[in-house]
């Protein structure tokens, strides 16, 4: 997988929005690690495989190409977790697979992780 691949649950390559047109993303943020090959390589062989077996996840990006529009990127890496809902989100984290992808974190992630959940609000152009 190159890096910046976007990958798309089986829901027809679209975010199964809910009744009001939201959906709920989880965004995860990492610093520089210690070793970024490792994290690259452990991220795209061991972490994405857990991350897909995620309940209720209905898509997901990540890339490695994290740039700021000025000056420095505090960021090396950046995932995003789209579902239905908070409820899903929180379904999905607590499940054992959840529980599984957590933990994993810690074996790839030496620069810390910054998590940050919300509903998205679909806009019109």
């Amino acid at each position: 997988m190159n890096q910046g691949t976007e990958r798309l649950a089986d829901s027809g390559g679209l975010p199964c929005p809910d009744s009001n047109g939201s959906t709920h993303k989880l965004l995860v943020l990492y610093p520089t690690p210690t070793d970024p090959d490792h994290f690259r390589d452990y991220y795209l062989t061991n972490h994405l495989p857990l991350v897909t077996r995620l309940p209720g996840l209905l898509a997901w990006r990540y890339s490695f190409d994290v740039a700021a529009t000025q000056g420095e990127t505090p960021y090396f890496a950046v995932f995003e977790a789209e579902f239905a809902d908070a409820a899903a989100m929180t379904a999905a984290r607590a499940s054992p697979q959840g529980r599984q992808v957590t933990a994993d974190v810690a074996n790839y992630a030496t620069g810390g992780v910054v998590v940050i959940h919300y509903p998205v609000q679909q806009g019109t152009a």
